[in-house]
């Protein structure tokens, strides 16, 4: 299963791309869209988050996506353009028919690191030991992106057949059906 998490931002918006396949996690790609070298206007800003997060789905084609669900911000002018830079995101992403789940920063902190409490160099850490890469001059952007998309691999009730009607199942696995005599 092929995740993309994303940390959007209305100046830095981090995207990673991984790969689960059973217990192993791989790294596909991460970066980070930087907009403090485009327009000042926010309208220019998140149709730059749109069209790049779309380059990224298109090359990477996710299975699923995970962002990071909103937090309280204490300047409310942050918070605003955080959610309009979050739509940006949410908007590329539904226009790819991507499903979307979203994970509080404390349940990201946790499943990446064992600490709802956790600094961001802790997190940073346990990302790169859990994909196996060293660290690189924009990691630190890429970072929480990549923290949520492991979180998303993490989860209990996360299946590929999760989704899947019974008749399904049965047509793709037809070697696990036992039929009585």
């Amino acid at each position: 299963m092929r995740i993309l998490g994303i940390d959007p931002g209305s100046i830095l918006c981090g995207y990673g791309v991984i790969e689960k396949n059973g217990s192993k996690i791989e790294l596909i790609e991460y970066g980070v869209i930087n907009l403090k070298k485009i327009n000042n206007e926010l309208s220019i800003r998140l149709k730059e988050i749109y069209t790049r997060l779309q380059r990224v789905i298109i090359n990477s084609e996710p299975h699923s996506v995970a962002l990071e669900s909103t937090f309280f911000a204490k300047n409310p002018q942050s918070l605003i353009k955080l959610s309009h830079a979050r739509a940006a995101a949410m908007l590329s992403c539904v226009m790819a028919n991507l499903e979307i789940n979203e994970y509080s920063p404390k349940e990201v902190k946790r499943a990446v690191t064992g600490n709802g409490n956790a600094s961001k160099e802790q997190v940073a850490f346990m990302v790169r030991k859990i994909l196996n890469i060293p660290e690189t001059p924009e990691f630190y952007d890429a970072t929480d992106a990549l923290a949520i998309a492991i979180c998303h691999s993490f989860r209990d009730n996360f299946s590929s057949n999760s989704k899947v009607s019974w008749k399904e199942l049965i047509k793709n696995n037809p070697s696990r059906v036992i039929i009585p005599k």
